[in-house]
């Protein structure tokens, strides 16, 4: 097999060394596509979407079930045109805000799938595109049918400076910015991935991440397909199937969030006949802050090293990572960068010193130009070429990165500025605590308050008050969460991660 294309600059010209009859990806009950397959299907969606008249840069809304088909999907036409993957589980509103806010020119649904999407594409006058999946045919194989014909603008094989992708922020605290990423931005961040984690064609990842985020496209499916190994699609994240996909999949890593972590974890011990079948080279997390308590019960599980790394949707995912052993990881630290430069800003743009605590900046091939159609933003987002990730972190004397917490999330109590990761690893010391998170409260005389909310590992028990009096024989007496509420489960954001900004609201601690 010829070995992956260290220069490749385009989702095509990354899979076209890795050829011959090698598994590229994989399903539940279904045989594996080989890259040849991939390379074909790749191929006959850029033919089809360019005879409905779509070709580069048309902006195509993806809304599929996880699994092969969709990661073929997203590598096929991202290849051939730009790719907006959303959350099939939006409801009609939101989709409607995003198809338009995209100007998509087509959405892709599953045949047979029904979705709200299909009522607000027609009233918006937006082309569908139906994918149907081989019912007979390896992992990943489809046909596309459209009502639409004609000849797109820009046919073939998308450039380097095409857009492939295109993916909103979160918008926790404003409205969702646009972030388009060009192939070389995706190639980049395959590239870096690959070679932090050592990935070759005889790994396997399973992919339990959500395909509509910048997580799973990149790390769970382009990284490991650019490194000629094979990615095995589950149809989504269930903590209680994971084991038996471990064992049907008999992958040598997989990625996730640390939420996903924590619940595989509270199944792992009704799963020890699987845990001893199991052989993984290294666990990867990434998206939001891993406890280090979590780290070391993750390695213990598995006896498998686990890689922490730091991404956000602006970079097309990974900015930093721990380095696989023998070199040192340090837990509860994002690593050294894997990518792109990184320094630390302070709030006027003047860079400081090792060890010194401000805003974490980045700069490399694998970040975005900017955001799409919003000068306010570009204008704000970018000091002398270094985008600014809006995390407050510090490097160490040995260049590894620490985010102590993200500069909108910093609880100010009384003009003390508190960092809700630090109050979330004493919380999570306790002996009882499964799953912390620390955010702001509203208060009448210091503005905000410091509240926790958490939940017990499995068969424990314990009340607010000895929490409380737990971490605060750890942290100052500022520092100590004035209301810990346990929950059965921390409300989450639709891609996993727990949203701390909004969180008092959510939970009726705020007016």
């Amino acid at each position: 097999m010829t070995q992956p294309n260290s220069d490749a600059r385009t989702i095509s010209e990354l899979l076209a060394p890795l050829g011959g009859d090698r598994s590229a990806l994989g399903s539940p009950g279904r045989p594996d596509l080989t890259f040849g397959g991939l390379r074909d299907q790749i191929t006959q969606t850029a033919e089809q979407l360019n005879s409905f008249g779509l070709g580069r840069e048309d902006g195509i809304a993806i809304v599929l079930p996880n699994g092969a088909e969709m990661a073929a999907a997203f590598l096929g036409v991202a290849n051939a045109a730009t790719a907006a993957p959303l959350n099939p589980g939006y409801r009609a509103d939101e989709f409607e805000f995003y198809l338009q806010d995209l100007d998509a020119k087509a959405v892709v649904v599953q045949d047979g799938v029904d979705s709200p999407v299909r009522e607000v594409a027609q009233r918006l006058g937006t082309p569908l595109v139906e994918l149907h999946p081989s019912s007979d045919g390896p992992a990943g194989t489809f046909s596309l049918s459209a009502d639409i014909s004609g000849a797109p603008a820009r046919p073939g094989a998308s450039g380097p400076d095409d857009v492939g992708l295109v993916l909103h922020t979160s918008g926790t605290t404003s409205r969702p910015k646009i972030v388009p990423l060009r192939q070389r931005n995706l190639t980049a961040t395959a590239h870096n991935i690959r070679n932090t984690l050592n990935l070759t064609s005889e790994d396997r990842c399973l992919n339990i991440m959500p395909l509509f985020h910048i997580h799973g496209v990149m790390a769970g499916i382009l990284a490991s397909i650019g490194a000629g190994g094979c990615t095995w699609c589950s149809p989504g994240f269930n903590a209680m199937q994971v084991f038996g996909w471990l064992r049907e999949a008999k992958p040598s890593w997989y990625t996730a969030v640390p939420t996903m972590h924590q619940l595989i974890l509270t199944r792992a011990s009704r799963n020890a006949d699987v845990l001893a079948e199991t052989s993984l080279r290294l666990i990867r997390s990434s998206s939001s802050s891993l406890p280090p308590t979590v780290m070391a019960e993750l390695e213990e599980t598995f006896d498998a090293p686990v890689i922490e790394s730091y991404g956000m949707t602006e970079a097309a995912h990974q900015m930093s990572s721990n380095p696989m052993p023998p070199l040192e990881r340090k837990p509860g630290s994002v690593g050294l960068p894997a990518g792109p430069e990184i320094a630390i800003m302070d709030e006027d743009g003047a860079l400081l010193a090792m060890g010194q605590r401000g805003e974490v900046v980045i700069r490399g091939a694998n970040v975005t130009d900017g955001y799409r159609n919003n000068p306010e933003a570009n204008a704000t987002a970018y000091t002398r070429g270094w985008f600014r990730t809006g995390d407050q972190g510090v490097l160490d004397d040995d260049g590894y990165l620490t985010i102590t917490g993200r500069l909108k999330e910093i609880i100010n109590r009384g003009g003390e500025k508190i960092s809700p990761r630090e109050i979330d690893e004493a919380l999570l010391q306790h002996p009882a605590v499964a799953q912390a998170v620390t955010f702001a409260m509203p208060h009448d005389r210091l503005g905000e308050e410091v509240a926790a909310a958490v939940v017990l590992r499995d068969g424990e028990e314990s009340d607010e008050r000895a929490i409380r009096r737990f971490v605060g024989e750890r942290v100052a007496d500022f520092k100590t969460p004035r209301r810990v509420v346990i929950l059965d489960e921390i409300p989450k954001g639709t891609t996993g991660k727990i949203q701390r900004i909004g969180l008092a609201k959510k939970l009726g601690l705020a007016k």
